[in-house]
Order: C-alpha cells, then sequence, then structure tokens
C-alpha cells in the first residue's frame, strides 16, 4: 500500500483507485478542514436524465471516500439547466463564478454540455481553477483542430475557426490548460462507426446525411472517410440544411438504386431519426438496413419515437465505456445499486463521473502532500492532473493527454430498443482508440 504523504512521481501516478481510499480515511477531520469540490451539471430539464445519474456517481465517489489527507470534502452541485429546461452557459459561467468566489473550492467537475463548456473555461481558467468532465466531446475544447486531415474526405485540415468554433487558445487567457475530460473526441465517433459498420455489420455501401450544424458535418466527414480508407463506399453525401426537416426521399431512393446497404446520419435525435420513419419507404423495415448515428442520437427516446414503426436497426455511438460490459466493474457497479437501490439512479455517465472524482481526488491528494498539508493552490491541482497517468480507474487506465483529452478513448455501440422508445439502449459493441488513433 502506499504512503498517504504521496509525492508527485510515476509511483503516486500509477496508484490505485484502493490507494485513495486509504489515504482519504487516514486521520480524522476537524470543522475547520474542509475542502469543497464544484459539480456544475444540468439538473433539471430534459439532460436531467443522464445528468442526474452522473451526480450520483460523484456522490457515491465521495460518500465511499469521504476525506483527502485529514479534509472532509463536501460537494458544491449547481444546475446550470434554464428554466426552460436547457443547458444555459450563462447559468454555468454565474456557477464558475461561484466556484471560484469560495476559497475553499478548490477544482470543479462537469460541464455536461460544449455550448457551456465554452463559455466556463476561459473563467475557470483565468483562476486556475480545473475542471473534469466526464462528458463533453466536441474537438475544439481541448485543440485548436476541429477535424485531422486523415478523417476529411478532402485530405486538408479543417480548424475551429473554419468549422465557426473558437480554438482551445481562444478559450484560455492563463495560456495553459485547465480543463480534462474522460470522454472521447467526437471525431472517434465518426470513425468508430465507419469500423463497426464494416467490421460487425459487414456493410460495403453507406449513403451519408447531415444536420447543417458543425456536430453533424464533422461526424459525417470522419465517418465518410474512415469509410473509404478502409474499404468501403459512400454512394451519396446530403446535408439537410438549417431547420431540419426535409424530405430526404428522393435522395434515400438513389442511394438505394447505388446499392447502399446503411445510412449513417451525423446530428441530433430531431430530426434525424424521422429520417429513419422515411427509410421505411425505401428500404427493406428494421435492421435489414441499419441507420447508424452518434451521442446526438444515442439513448434518447425522441429518436424512437421519431423512427416509429422503423425503430428497429438504429445504432449510434458513445464516446465513452460502458461500465456494464467491463468484468472489472462489477463490484463497483453491485456497491452503487447496493446504496442507491433504483434502477433510475443509474445512467450511462454514472461510472465515468465516478472515475472522473477519482482522478480529480489523485490530483487533489498529490497536491495537498506537496503543500505539507495545507490546502493546496488551485494551480498546482491543475498542475496533478496534467501530470497524472495511469490511475486504475473503474472504466480503464485513466489519464490525460497534453491537451487534456482523455488516454482511454473507448467508442461503445448501443443499439435501439424498438419499440419500447423508453426501454435501454442495448450495447453492442466498443472500438478501442487507446493505443492507436484512426489517423
Amino acid at each position: 500500500m502506499l504512503s498517504c504523504r504521496m509525492r508527485a512521481t510515476a509511483v503516486a501516478a500509477v496508484m490505485m483507485a484502493t490507494s485513495i481510499a486509504a489515504c482519504s480515511s487516514a486521520s480524522p477531520a476537524s470543522p475547520a478542514r474542509v475542502l469543497r469540490i464544484g459539480v456544475d451539471l444540468p439538473l433539471s430539464g430534459a439532460e436531467a436524465r443522464a445528468a442526474i445519474p452522473a451526480l450520483n456517481g460523484i456522490r457515491f465517489y465521495v460518500q465511499t471516500h469521504p476525506l483527502i489527507d485529514g479534509y472532509s470534502v463536501v460537494l458544491d452541485a449547481r444546475d446550470d439547466a434554464s428554466s426552460a429546461g436547457r443547458a444555459d452557459p450563462q447559468r454555468g459561467v454565474s456557477n464558475v463564478d461561484g466556484f471560484v468566489s469560495e476559497p475553499t473550492v478548490v477544482a470543479m467537475l462537469g460541464p455536461f454540455d460544449a455550448a457551456v463548456a465554452r463559455k466556463e473555461i476561459p473563467v475557470a481558467n483565468a483562476a486556475s481553477l480545473a475542471m473534469v468532465t466526464p462528458a463533453t466531446s466536441n474537438p475544439c475544447l481541448t485543440r485548436d483542430t476541429y477535424l485531422p486531415p486523415m478523417l476529411n474526405p478532402l485530405r486538408t485540415e479543417i480548424t475551429c475557426k473554419a468549422a465557426g468554433l473558437p480554438s482551445a487558445s481562444e478559450l484560455r487567457p492563463l495560456g495553459g490548460n485547465n480543463f480534462f475530460r474522460l470522454a472521447a473526441t467526437d471525431e472517434l465517433q465518426g470513425a468508430a462507426a465507419a469500423d463497426f459498420a464494416l467490421a460487425k455489420l459487414h456493410v460495403l455501401r453507406a449513403a451519408v446525411i447531415s444536420d447543417h450544424e458543425a456536430y453533424g458535418q464533422g461526424l459525417a466527414a470522419a465517418f465518410s472517410s474512415r469509410f473509404v480508407r478502409s474499404g468501403g463506399t459512400v454512394v451519396g453525401r446530403l446535408d439537410v440544411g438549417a431547420g431540419g426537416g426535409a424530405d430526404v426521399g428522393a435522395f434515400l431512393g438513389r442511394a438505394r438504386s447505388d446499392g447502399a446497404q446503411a445510412v449513417y446520419y451525423g446530428g441530433g435525435a430531431e430530426p434525424g431519426c424521422a429520417i429513419r420513419a422515411q427509410m421505411a419507404a425505401v428500404f427493406p423495415a428494421g435492421s435489414t438496413t441499419p441507420f447508424l448515428g452518434a451521442d446526438g442520437i444515442a439513448h434518447d427516446p425522441r429518436c424512437v419515437a421519431a423512427a416509429g414503426e422503423n425503430g428497429a436497426g438504429i445504432y449510434a455511438t458513445v464516446p465513452i465505456p460502458d461500465a456494464s460490459q467491463l468484468p472489472a466493474a462489477g463490484a463497483t457497479l453491485k456497491a452503487f445499486h447496493s446504496a442507491f437501490g433504483t434502477a433510475a439512479a443509474y445512467g450511462l455517465y454514472t461510472i465515468v463521473a465516478y472515475d472522473a472524482t477519482a482522478i480529480l481526488y489523485s490530483a487533489i491528494d498529490r497536491a495537498v502532500s506537496a503543500a505539507a498539508g495545507a490546502l493546496p493552490a488551485r494551480s498546482a491541482i491543475v498542475s496533478e492532473l496534467a501530470r497524472g497517468s495511469g490511475l486504475a480507474g473503474v472504466t480503464g487506465q485513466l489519464g490525460f493527454d497534453g491537451a487534456g483529452d482523455t488516454t482511454n478513448r473507448v467508442i461503445t455501440i448501443f443499439e435501439s430498443p424498438a419499440p419500447r422508445s423508453r426501454a435501454p439502449w442495448k450495447p453492442v459493441g466498443a472500438v478501442d482508440y487507446s493505443a492507436k488513433l484512426p489517423y
């Protein structure tokens, strides 16, 4: 067992989560020895169904690891959803301002949404406040390149500026990085869908559709490029335009005539899954002609509902590992379900959020040690997160690259639960780019 007075060495960087538990309970805390961790998530509205289970994962870790080197850990959880039920960047900024103004808040977990993160990062960066998120997969939050050349059919780099997004360097007024995430970036979702379509669904010819947003177009480009490079053929490409809802029947008819065996869609559940409904008039219904997409449609009951009678055969990528498919996660899952009881308390991001808390604890522990037991400077925790790697988490080996992106780059593929729109989606595969990126 490692000493609870760990130094920031390579040995400390590869410590097990159980070692953190031992250090967390090493000595009793006095009421004055408190440190706070901020949590910013959309805890109301449409995204609460995913965000509250993520918060439960954070709570579970803190409940089972209540101390860090004698400091009691207190969560300051705040909702960034507006009264209309959507994630609100300005409310997120207000939450971060609140964290920054409280001296005992040493770091934060969250947010969930790229638009919120884009506004929060500059505020947190100026205050050297570390952010660790279990989600939020937009590439431009951590780098200046939206799409690398090998995942663009034109074989040229697409910068964040060209995609209409601020680059990572623009979001960091202090220059250094303070934002870390355990979700893989979006271009890997497109590549993983292509690999899955070829290897598991045996699709050789596919039509590709996107909405008019950078997210959807980037996914479609990454899918197309990886699919063609790996031996497939894209038989047609359509952008449905702003506002969506386009009747794509003519395009689908041409695609079928050209031998399309599947349709890939880059974008959100609305209007994307309505396209799946339109496919019924052109292709054989159900899973005979797969409809693939990304986390914009995954686990969204609106998607299955919009697909109507053609809800079977929908596949979607999610840029995180699925803990339910990992044998090593069994004990943690059992303990969580025992503690929280209801099935609704658990969600796709619960254990990833648990791991996000674990890696933050690890950084705080090393920073406290370096400060000889004093409450560490926020900047010290940022530095420790940047240096930490190889932590044995529940979802795999946890760590970050130089940009703050996860090195545990696993993409999980789920299948729709049709015809029950609110039933759980079924995990059917995973693509792991941890050892080698697809570009």
